[in-house]
């Protein structure tokens, strides 16, 4: 009987510790941030700020999206709105900066306009728990999230669920600075890295507005 009772109390005590699955993180994540209904009311974001590429290069930078699948960003040169990626329905474009010309891809993966973690279990993924790791000084949940062969890890805070991290195939972003717009959490610090250090940049927005009515025009793109 001794022993069962310390069996049972031991099953316990790892529940407590161990217990909370990747959908209960998931979830957790998105009722702190905001709350499932919020997200699904949200139809456009516009992102304004700086980007860092390097040490020294720094641009203004605007960011727009929308329903179900538009983007378009633009960078800020000598007072001039540089598209430099972007998808408006049918083509998505990217900057080739080796030439300065837009060049559009008609096979573009646009991405989808909410997170994967929204819905997550309709889009194909599956999700795990990988256990605990620190971001800095910051302990989190760290979960796999798969669909067929692409993985990405995410990173929450224990305490608030906040995301903090995100590793993909080739790239690892850094979210924080956290504030509320509207009823919704977004990080107004992103940054990047990668592997070849190629691409790694800091973004840090100063304004964020949710729900705009954008012109026809927005995300197009000559």
């Amino acid at each position: 009987m001794k022993k069962l009772i310390i069996l049972a109390f031991t099953f316990l005590l790892f529940q407590t510790n161990f217990g909370q699955t990747a959908k209960e993180i998931i979830n957790k994540n998105i009722e702190f941030s905001g709350g499932l209904t919020n997200w699904k009311l949200l139809n456009s974001v516009q992102l304004q700020g700086k980007v860092i590429l390097g040490v020294q290069d720094e641009y203004p930078i605007k960011i727009f999206q929308e329903r179900p699948n538009l983007t378009k960003t633009v960078i800020i040169i000598d007072k001039k709105e540089v598209p430099t990626s972007g998808y408006d329905g049918k083509k998505g474009y990217d900057m080739n900066f080796a030439t300065n010309k837009l060049e559009t891809y008609k096979d573009y993966v646009a991405e989808n306009f909410d997170n994967d973690f929204i819905d997550w279990e309709n889009k194909g993924f599956s999700a795990q728990v990988l256990g605990k790791e620190k971001v800095g000084n910051t302990e989190c949940y760290k979960i796999e999230l798969t669909k067929n062969i692409n993985k990405t890890i995410y990173f929450f805070d224990t305490q608030n669920y906040k995301l903090l991290k995100e590793i993909k195939k080739e790239e690892t972003l850094q979210y924080s600075d956290y504030k509320k717009v509207g009823n919704l959490f977004f990080p107004f610090r992103i940054e990047s890295s990668s592997p070849k250090k190629d691409g790694d940049f800091v973004m840090i927005f100063n304004k964020i507005e949710i729900n705009k009515v954008f012109p026809e025009n927005t995300f197009k793109f000559n």
